[in-house]
């Protein structure tokens, strides 16, 4: 007769249990995935981030993470495919709707552009480059390989975790018209890249830009903190029809760097000593159009500070401290002067450098001195500069007797350092141990150092 056994049901609650908590896992797995990606083109505007500021309709759910389109590197021989390379390999589909109507346009001049990212986590970088549509593509079609010149325009290598808001300026071709280009920001340690397209208007015909309102000019530009290599540069906000995107930063007529729209000030560095720099700001905005610029700002950067060549005082006084051992003799001394500051002190045995100690330090101990031994010592003290004092008062010392060696015995136990006799020879002791028979110091020198 066959006996029908029902299931366990606490087995059944426990696999249950199992198979929820994998399933979490999983979800938790996924959305750190997604977490992990973070980082768009603000400045000219991607499509993306035309999204996210309502510049662009009918978008999907890229308003809320325009830092998300990520897929794998290596375009154009891999990447994301043919007709998915606006979503992130479909991540995001309503990004590869196209036609020469769809999506906003920034404007553009060919020539020198600045493209600025803003990174919601700083990723270790291997490079950045960009690509441009051809002339002649079709703009009522998906983008695709052939829409590109599949050479980048612009490619910056890289090496490391870049700044919040980091900014290539590239020579971008000639072009007319309604134009993409792909801006792919590859990463280091992950199989992964960014992938932004922004929908540019070059002029000439085809564009349909929905952005010509520049912003106002930056107001109150002022320089404080300036020194010999560097100054600070501060400004009031611009405003937008739209929203101000960043701010162009120019030495003369140099653009030295833009910055996030939020960011009203700059350090600037690498500046030459007791010379004259007269700087401005210019605010942009997502659709590329710059403002006139703010007030200039002149000033002159002052002067290097003079050479030190003085040296410090020598130290006075130097003595012996307490009573030498077998191994060591212990000094000290009365502090130095200097028209900067004393940084440290040199100890000499003999003329030879025994050690160093710190501006603040006035004692040194040399140790693994031989016994029984006469040792002269003077010291001398040094400055930020690198000057150094004449001698200090010459002090000698002798060294104590070494104590004498106990002959080895078995079952004794012995310290690092310990001195015995064997069969006429001294040994030290390497390493702390008891001793048996079949040990002896001539038996075991990984124990023992014949002295």
């Amino acid at each position: 007769m066959t006996t029908l056994r029902l299931p366990n049901h606490r087995l059944m609650k426990w696999f249950i249990a199992g198979a929820m908590l994998l399933f979490m896992a999983a979800l938790m797995l996924l959305i750190a995935d997604r977490a992990s990606a973070h980082g768009y083109v603000q400045s000219p505007g991607s499509r993306a981030y035309l999204c996210k500021t309502g510049v662009n309709s009918n978008c999907g759910s890229i308003v809320y993470e325009p830092q998300s389109l990520e897929a794998p590197k290596g375009f154009p021989a891999a990447g994301p495919a043919d007709g998915k390379i606006a979503s992130a390999n479909g991540a995001f589909p309503t990004m590869d709707e196209q036609t020469s109507t769809r999506w906003s346009k920034v404007n553009m001049s060919p020539g020198t552009n600045t493209f600025t990212w803003n990174l919601t986590a700083r990723h270790s970088t291997t490079s950045w480059k960009y690509y441009i549509t051809k002339q002649n593509w079709n703009p009522n079609t998906a983008l695709t390989r052939d829409s590109f010149d599949l050479t980048p325009f612009c490619s910056v290598n890289y090496t490391g975790q870049p700044p919040a808001t980091y900014s290539d300026t590239c020579t971008v071709p000639s072009r007319t018209g309604y134009q993409v280009i792909l801006a792919v920001w590859e990463i280091a340690d992950t199989a992964n890249a960014f992938y932004n397209v922004i929908d540019v208007d070059f002029g000439g015909g085809g564009g349909n830009p929905s952005d010509t309102t520049a912003p106002t000019a930056p107001t109150g530009l002022v320089a404080s903190n300036v020194s010999s290599t560097g100054a600070s540069l501060s400004w009031g906000a611009s405003t937008d029809n739209v929203g101000v995107t960043g701010y162009k930063v120019y030495n003369g007529s140099t653009l030295v760097t833009t910055t996030g729209g939020s960011t009203l000030s700059y350090n600037v560095t690498g500046l030459t000593a007791n010379t004259s720099y007269t700087f401005t700001v210019k605010a942009v905005d997502a659709a590329g159009n710059t403002s006139s610029a703010s007030n200039a700002v002149t000033f002159v950067t002052t002067s290097l500070p003079p050479t030190d060549t003085t040296a410090p005082s020598a130290p006075a006084g130097l003595q012996v401290s307490g009573t030498p051992t077998s191994s060591s003799i212990s000094l000290s001394w009365s502090a130095a002067t200097d028209n900067v500051g004393v940084t440290g002190y040199r100890v000499y045995k003999g003329s030879a450098l025994a050690g160093t100690v710190s501006g603040t330090t006035l004692s040194y101990t040399a140790s693994g001195l031989t016994a029984n031994t006469s040792f002269t010592f003077t010291v001398r003290a040094i400055d930020a500069a690198g000057n150094e004092s004449a001698n200090s008062n010459a002090v000698t010392a002798t060294t104590a007797s070494a104590p004498a060696a106990a002959p080895w015995a078995p079952n004794v136990a012995y310290t690092t350092g310990t001195l015995v006799s064997y069969n006429g020879a001294t040994y030290e002791c390497r390493q702390p141990h008891t001793s048996l028979v079949g040990w002896e110091p001539s038996n075991v020198p990984a124990l023992w150092l014949l002295k």
